[in-house]
């Protein structure tokens, strides 16, 4: 490569003209959105097996990530490469899919091989190509144009803004699936629940807590000396105070003892429900520890007790334990 050549100004109009061109291919693709595409989605939805996306090359990329799209939005789908089709992989096909095959021109040789085994086996087929004439369209039940005036290539050779049309329209297929199956947040998250997402929304208290002998706790007859040997061994920056029937009277947090060194109180001797703070905030373990973190942000707390519906102490947790967890 020679940097002397290297011409700043015009590799930023370059950038720019391959955004215009893609902008105005999707642009035009709202004029499909039309009766065909209504079809495909009422086949996917009355679809008892999986939705099997195929494609090859470029082509083959994008279905793999509508194919992921669409299974991370209730639509079961998994993606096929037509090449391994021909050689065993139509075998994961049964009659009870529904086949969407991607291919520009519409006549790629690996898919089209495959078409007479899938109408033997009766499986729908739904094509997204650029061209409507050509033999995969024909050939499927429903077919979706994806055409484009022009590639975003200079050459006009490697598909750029044909694939990134493709790409929107399974986007749009996915959505509209999700919004017809009535799919939620929590549904998302349920096949999510390594991200963030499904760390907020699956997670309960009573998953983080620490419970047992792990809850630091005191009782109300304690002095403030035996509540802070509790804090330093359990270690959350705080501990209860309760009675002899495990009920909650208050808590007593790193930020009260520097309240209670200020006042000039003698740590030996005074006694724990005298520097507590009572009626404390507390949760429940059935709630979402995204609610924890809400109620602790609200309040401006590190920490929480967490009781039963009678009030007694079963569990602890703070920020820490939240962010350890990934809800934070």
């Amino acid at each position: 490569m020679n940097l002397e050549k290297f011409n700043p100004k015009q590799i930023k109009q370059l950038g720019l003209a391959v955004i215009e061109t893609e902008l105005s291919a999707i642009e035009a693709l709202k004029t499909q959105i039309n009766g065909s595409f209504v079809k495909a989605c009422e086949l996917m939805l009355g679809c008892e097996g999986r939705v099997v996306v195929t494609g090859m090359g470029k082509s083959g990329h994008i279905g793999n990530k509508i194919a992921s799209t669409l299974a991370s939005t209730g639509t079961p789908a998994f993606f096929v490469h037509p090449g391994e089709a021909s050689h065993g992989d139509l075998g994961m096909i049964t009659p009870k899919d529904v086949v969407i095959a991607l291919s520009n021109s519409g006549e790629t040789g690996e898919i089209l091989t495959i078409i007479p085994i899938l109408k033997r086996l009766c499986v729908p087929m739904i094509s997204i190509t650029g061209k409507p004439d050509s033999t995969l369209s024909s050939e499927a039940d429903i077919n979706l144009h994806a055409g484009v005036e022009k590639e975003a290539c200079p050459l006009g050779l490697a598909p750029t803004s044909s694939t990134t049309v493709a790409l929107v329209l399974g986007d749009a297929l996915a959505v509209a699936l999700l919004d017809a199956r009535g799919f939620t947040e929590e549904d998302f998250a349920l096949s999510h629940p390594g991200g963030s997402l499904g760390r907020r929304l699956l997670l309960h208290v009573k998953d983080i807590m620490h419970s047992g002998d792990n809850i630091p706790q005191v009782h109300e007859n304690s002095t403030l000396r035996d509540a802070l040997l509790e804090m330093t061994e359990k270690g959350l920056g705080m501990t209860a105070i309760v009675n002899d029937q495990q009920k909650i009277l208050g808590i007593y947090t790193d930020g009260d003892l520097r309240r209670t060194l200020d006042k000039n109180i003698d740590v030996h001797t005074a006694a724990i429900k005298d520097v507590m703070t009572a009626n404390c905030k507390t949760i429940q373990q059935h709630l979402l520890a995204a609610e924890a973190l809400t109620k602790m942000q609200q309040n401006k707390i590190n920490a929480m007790l967490v009781v039963d519906d009678n009030n007694r102490l079963i569990g602890a947790l703070n920020m820490h334990d939240l962010l350890r967890a990934g809800v934070v």
